[in-house]
């Protein structure tokens, strides 16, 4: 479920739930430590990660592209009215305008609203997580007219103690969704703006993925990348049509059938469409100076990735996991954890309205 449309509610405290769910930098909150495929890049200094929208993106585009045809039909019915007016009184053909005026009015407030980060914006908005500055920086908007070196849209966000991370839940169709949520309030405890790092999990006890790939960040942050797990995958910076038929492939199931996808091929052809549409009107995010100055890279950076034969995107990894040349669902386990030890146990727990308490952080600034 995309970030944009579970929005937030500026000007409101933070939902109760999502505080009471809030996310620890410095305490792991589960026995394992992993990736499940978020990251652009990893080296001594920084870590690229996906924002929640991008491997779902076809949907969002399918959804504006439709609403675009929608105001075409009306401007197009409306034209028609206009030219041959209907045998009728001018009551009734007024209240056909106004309704058909309000419609497209309605439609095109949806596709700017919705559209405006999926078209003619960025072909990814990653989020990077600088270990020596202590700060993650995020790419949220394209900028279209900047000055030389100001590059597109960044929040910066400390990484400390005070920052506020959460787990945010939504009910869909009786289903749990959910996603890591970082959100910046105002004196008073109120939301200023917020924006969801990685992707997002379904069901209560997929929240072992979300909770691994938590301590994943953090391990980062805190530690460095010489022990951290490989990556599921590095996702292509430079995304090609295979990349995007790839994403609509898999989001119907990473281990669905050969019968089903191929009853599902149509369906799934017209998706890549509409991601390949969207990317095809967009263009690479630029990063301010500011933010490449402190991302300086060592070259001899021993940890930065992908790079020699380490596979990049869906193809690539799955042919080198077929060869063994790359490990599937690497993993550490936390040392001296002393939480509930079963990963799936310990997510039912972080499910529930109140999750453990021993890992619990520090309160949010607002409420000290």
């Amino acid at each position: 479920m995309d970030e944009r449309i579970i929005q937030f509610k500026a000007g409101q405290p933070i939902p109760e739930w999502d505080l009471r769910h809030r996310l620890s930098i410095n305490e792991p909150v589960s026995s394992e430590c992993k990736d499940s495929a978020t990251i652009f890049r990893i080296n001594s200094t920084y870590m690229d990660v996906t924002d929640q929208p991008f491997r779902e993106r076809h949907w969002q585009a399918g959804t504006v592209i439709y609403t675009i045809l929608v105001l075409g039909l009306i401007l197009a019915s409306m034209v028609k009215i206009h030219l041959r007016p209907l045998p009728s009184d001018s009551t009734t053909l007024s209240i056909i305008y106004l309704i058909a005026i309000a419609g497209f009015i309605e439609f095109a407030r949806l596709a700017f609203k919705y559209g405006r980060d999926e078209f003619f914006a960025l072909k990814r908005r990653p989020i990077r997580f600088n270990r020596r500055e202590k700060k993650i920086y995020a790419i949220r908007h394209r900028r279209f007219f900047s000055k030389p070196g100001e590059g597109d849209i960044t929040w910066e966000v400390p990484w400390n103690d005070k920052t506020i991370f959460c787990i945010h839940r939504r009910i869909v169709r009786s289903r749990h969704i959910f996603h890591i949520r970082h959100y910046e309030v105002d004196q008073n405890g109120n939301v200023i703006r917020a924006f969801a790092i990685g992707r997002t999990w379904e069901e209560d006890e997929c929240l072992t993925g979300l909770l691994s790939q938590w301590n994943y960040w953090c391990w980062y942050m805190n530690h460095g990348p010489a022990d951290l797990p490989k990556p599921l995958l590095f996702f292509k910076e430079k995304e090609n049509a295979l990349e995007s038929f790839l994403f609509c492939l898999y989001s119907f199931g990473m281990r669905a059938s050969a019968a089903s996808r191929i009853a599902m091929m149509p369906f799934i052809l017209l998706m890549t469409s509409h991601r390949l549409i969207a990317l095809w009107t967009c263009r690479d995010p630029i990063w301010p100076d500011a933010v490449n100055k402190v991302s300086v890279i060592d070259s001899n950076d021993p940890f930065d990735e992908p790079s020699g034969s380490t596979p990049i995107g869906w193809a690539e990894t799955a042919h080198a996991l077929d060869r063994n040349e790359y490990p599937e669902g690497d993993k550490k386990e936390i040392e001296n954890w002393s939480g509930e030890k079963d990963p799936i146990a310990n997510a039912l727990l972080w499910a529930e309205d109140t999750p453990p308490t021993i890992h619990q952080p520090t309160k949010a600034p607002h409420e000290r």
